[in-house]
């Protein structure tokens, strides 16, 4: 029986490696699915924070962040930066939140993409043997910049490798997170170029005081766009009605001091409505601007004038409401800051509310039309902008591009453009003869030289001539009207001070 019992012996073997090799091949097949599920990497450099499905972090390859629109000036970005020589450059990140949902954020964010990567490819191969070459990198802080500390640690250690990080340009909107991120990057010495922040309380010089030092903005203050506005439409007080956002954030809060100020002694009470903390969505502020279109109907026939201080969303609701007040045969135009560029390609404004004596104005950042239609003879250059414009037909194709679709009515290419232009200057003026990168610290130290005839920015968007705390002094402010058959037209240049800087550009004794 010694015959049989080998036999079982044998069965008892295969039997018992067949369990084992199963039970490897399960393990082995949990494991490998817990580490992919435990992996947080989106792309080299972008990571999934503990508790988040969103993308953060520094993209330096071309990684578009999962937003189509966005894939072939990413392309174009990262075929430019694969020429560059190791060691010759140094890198500018261009802080986004590139993981944003609504498509009218989307849209703002492609197109000053797009004006950045045409500054980039400008300055290194238009350079007239200028030093450093320029590296772009994406930098993403989240969706609403939840996760800008984060971001700031990596932008840290930029500044100490390889990459050479002398810059941040960008930053988006005027949002308590922003204002959060810029005050830790140039608290650590790294300079920051913002595009189109514009609240004063994001701003050097309040009060004195500089409390981002090394920021630079191409973009006026909100209390220069409501200065513009004021003196292109001769706002008084017994005129005019304040409906604004309460308890609001950097960019309304600062629009609604200015617009108060203008209309100190209005016998209306400003009328506040209170939106979501994500102010791209909805919530139910509808209602509450129903009801205030009510009350705009209930002011005295020489109200003609609702001045807001909101951000896009609301303002959209805003006018859809006003397109069915009872009132419809009272003209009223509503007046707001830059946020209402957002509603040019906006698909949810009611168009047919603009056909019922509503016009709806804006301080648009910049503007393709600015400069061709009789430009005054200081504040700004139609070359510059007929130079961008001529870099945008070549971008059409290889070897510049292709870089997507463009739109310009909407300013942010334009102001992107811009201020990757005031990055290389920065730059490239700290850069010691025959050295190839500036001192990090030497970057922030150049904007109060930026002014003159001879080191001013001459800006597709207008001059830029930049005060010791970084701000442009009387920048062109375009002033641009909703259309009701779509899209936006150019209106008239308006200025802080009232008129053009004068052809020296220099900034007058506070």
């Amino acid at each position: 029986m010694g015959w049989l019992r080998e036999i079982w012996e044998i069965r008892l073997y295969r039997y018992v490696a067949v369990v084992v090799t199963v039970a490897l091949v399960t393990g082995l097949y949990f494991a490998v699915r817990s580490l992919a599920h435990d992996d947080r990497a989106c792309a080299p450099g972008v990571v999934r924070p503990e508790g988040s499905d969103d993308c953060v972090g520094v993209s330096s390859t071309a990684y578009d962040f999962g937003r189509p629109q966005f894939r072939d000036v990413v392309q174009a970005i990262d075929k430019e930066n694969d020429r560059l020589k190791d060691g010759g450059y140094v890198t500018v990140a261009l802080m986004l939140p590139y993981t944003a949902t609504t498509p009218s954020t989307l849209s703002d964010i492609h197109h000053e993409l797009q004006g950045a990567y045409l500054a980039q490819w400008q300055a290194n191969h238009a350079a007239n043997g200028q030093a450093p070459a320029i590296r772009l990198v994406l930098a993403n802080p989240g969706a609403t910049s939840d996760h800008w500390e984060l971001l700031v640690d990596r932008l840290e250690r930029m500044t100490t490798s390889s990459d050479r990080l002398r810059a941040v340009a960008g930053v988006g909107m005027s949002t308590d997170n922003n204002k959060k991120a810029v005050a830790e990057l140039t608290r650590r010495g790294i300079p920051v170029v913002g595009s189109s922040i514009t609240a004063d309380d994001l701003a050097n010089g309040q009060d004195g005081k500089d409390p981002f030092p090394g920021l630079a903005r191409v973009s006026p203050t909100n209390t220069d766009e409501a200065r513009a506005l004021a003196s292109f439409a001769k706002v008084t007080a017994g005129k005019a009605l304040l409906v604004y956002d309460r308890p609001g954030d950097p960019y309304t809060r600062t629009l609604q001091r200015s617009f108060a100020a203008l209309i100190k002694g209005s016998p209306y009470e400003p009328q506040p409505f209170t939106p979501p903390a994500d102010r791209s969505q909805e919530g139910t502020t509808a209602n509450t601007f129903r009801q205030i279109s009510h009350l705009v109907c209930n002011t005295a026939p020489t109200t003609d004038t609702i001045l807001f201080a909101g951000r896009h969303t609301q303002l959209r609701q805003f006018v859809n409401a006003l397109g069915a007040r009872g009132c419809q045969e009272r003209r009223f135009t509503v007046l707001t800051g830059d946020e209402g560029s957002y509603l040019s390609g906006e698909k949810a404004l009611d168009r047919g509310a603009l056909r019922h004596n509503l016009s709806v104005r804006y301080t648009s950042l910049a503007h393709p039309m600015a400069w061709t239609q009789n430009p005054p003879a200081t504040g700004g250059s139609p070359q510059a902008m007929r130079d961008l414009s001529d870099l945008l037909k070549r971008a059409e194709r290889a070897p510049v591009g292709p870089i997507g679709q463009v739109a310009l009515d909407d300013g942010q290419l334009i102001i992107g453009y811009d201020a990757m232009q005031l990055a290389v200057h920065g730059i490239r003026e700290a850069t010691p003869e025959g050295k190839t990168a500036p001192p990090l610290a030497d970057v922030g130290l150049q904007w109060p030289q930026v002014k003159g005839r001879e080191l001013r920015v001459d800006g597709a968007s207008g001059w830029i001539c930049l005060n010791v705390h970084g701000n442009p002094y009387d920048k062109a402010v375009p002033i641009v009207e909703l259309t009701p058959e779509g899209g936006s037209r150019f209106v008239k240049l308006a200025w802080p001070e009232g008129k053009p800087p004068t052809a020296e550009c220099l900034t007058p004794a506070a």
